[in-house]
């Protein structure tokens, strides 16, 4: 006769062979009940103090709030490695959801999300090709850079002693356009004889990553008479914040408030809350309400695109203008001014 104990060994080992093991998509396999979240970098990476730190915010409040993991790769030169991070972020199995940060990825993730149906993936200012249907499991978030930067236009058209404004973008490109075409609307809506100087870093994704070529054009600009330079450069404009502090000049930013990095110049940043929209999304995603098939509009709206008035800046921005440019923003939502051909949507 078998020992007693054999056979409450073999029932264990069928309750246990009988047992569910708790793994399903969203996390990976590891039964944690986690979303977990990879995010690819664009050109400036981690430091840029603007558009990248902004979207690893939002993966940190994430973390904090939601209680998701992440992982993140960092770019390579002038960020030609996208498609690979984003195909390696996508092999991974405990990878639930990929955020590539910038409209260089929009090409590339629409590929990968193509050769990848069950992730999910985001990519921050999305640029869909027209007549391309955007996959049912990528998500392109934009915001409304025309109008927030028609905003801090006329705040610089207010405040301007000269003048003469200026604009530096980092790569020429439908998106930073935007940057500029709204700004000058701006400026010219409240000071129509207020002159605007532009000028690009340059035409790929490296102008992003040029501090030193941003500095250079932006003391030009102020040697030509500009008082405000509004910068929508990526990492490249910490050298036109340099370049504003060594002249006593102001300067605009974007994206993030970047007034510590030089307190008494920086005007105003025109916000992209781009840390507000990954946190958004992901806390969708985890409701199982993911946008995907499409583009989501982050603007005006909720201040998901805004600009930066506080008591830092106050002084310089002054508070009857900034009466003004709210009392414009509420025209913009209502439809009652239209900016640059764009209406509110």
């Amino acid at each position: 006769m078998k020992n007693p104990f054999f056979f409450l060994f073999v029932f264990l080992l069928f309750i246990a062979g009988c047992s569910p093991k708790g793994e399903n998509p969203s996390d990976g396999g590891k039964g944690t009940g986690k979303l977990h979240v990879g995010l690819v970098f664009d050109v400036g990476g981690r430091g840029d103090k603007s558009f990248n730190d902004s979207a690893y915010n939002g993966l940190e409040l994430a973390k904090k709030q939601l209680g998701i993991d992440f992982i993140f790769a960092e770019p390579r030169g002038e960020g030609g490695d996208r498609e690979a991070s984003l195909r390696q972020m996508a092999s991974d199995p405990d990878v639930d959801l990929i955020i590539g940060v910038g409209l260089l990825f929009s090409d590339d993730i629409t590929a990968v999300a193509k050769d990848f149906p069950l992730k999910k993936f985001v990519c921050i200012d999305y640029i869909p090709k027209p007549g391309v249907q955007v996959p049912s499991n990528l998500q392109g978030i934009v915001f409304e850079e025309k109008k927030g930067s028609y905003l801090v236009g006329a705040i610089a058209g207010l405040v301007t002693k000269t003048n003469t404004v200026g604009f530096i973008g980092g790569m020429e490109s439908s998106v930073i356009r935007k940057f500029e075409t709204g700004f000058i609307a701006g400026v010219h809506a409240v000071n129509p004889g207020a002159q605007v100087i532009s000028g690009y870093i340059g035409m790929t994704g490296s102008a992003f990553a040029n501090p030193a070529k941003g500095k250079e054009l932006a003391l030009g600009q102020f040697g030509k008479g500009a008082d405000i330079i509004y910068e929508a450069a990526g990492a490249s404009g910490l050298g036109v914040i340099e370049a504003a502090r060594e002249t006593r000049k102001l300067v605009i930013c974007t994206d993030r408030d970047q007034e510590p990095d030089a307190p008494g110049f920086v005007l105003t940043t025109m916000l992209k809350s781009v840390d507000r929209a990954v946190l958004k999304t992901i806390e969708n995603a985890i409701n199982g309400n993911f946008k995907g098939g499409g583009v989501s509009v982050f603007g005006l709206d909720g201040r998901y695109t805004d600009y930066v008035y506080n008591d830092r800046n106050a002084s310089l921005v002054g508070a009857k203008n900034h009466d003004a440019v709210e009392e414009m923003r509420k025209a913009i939502l209502a439809g009652k001014i239209v900016v640059d051909g764009e209406a509110a949507k």
